[in-house]
């Protein structure tokens, strides 16, 4: 399983990788192997302001729907289009192609109490 170092983690399974002043979403590797084979991203949330821990999206798998929950507070700016025709890029390349929204944060200072990858795995290892 893959835990790249640059990225920031939350116990719901979500990354996050800032780059400038936008950051990318998207779920670990773990979460997409747990869930299974992905059909369906979906994002309402697109131009929307919403704070940390908020649901911004659902992934659908066959036999369930999950929520996905922001690591950090900001603006939804747009969701991966890719995923409309692909969603299963979520689980062949969680952590490039398979990005889900693009975030403009307006805090990232929250970063610093998200786990960092040694932190997460233990976590699921636990």
């Amino acid at each position: 399983m893959n835990f790249p170092e640059n990225l920031k983690y939350t116990n719901e399974h979500e990354w996050i990788r800032v780059d400038g002043d936008v950051a990318y979403i998207g779920i670990t590797d773990y979460a997409q192997e747990q869930l299974g084979d992905i059909v369906f991203v979906d994002v309402p949330t697109v131009g929307e302001t919403l704070e940390a821990g908020e649901v911004f999206g659902t992934i659908e798998v066959v036999k369930t729907i999950s929520d996905l929950f922001l690591p950090a507070g900001g603006e939804v700016l747009e969701q991966n289009e890719a995923l409309e025709d692909n969603p299963d890029l979520v689980n062949k390349d969680p952590y490039g192609e398979g990005w889900i929204i693009k975030l403009k944060p307006s805090d990232l200072s929250q970063l610093d109490s998200l786990l960092d990858a040694e932190a997460y795995k233990k976590l699921i290892n636990a």
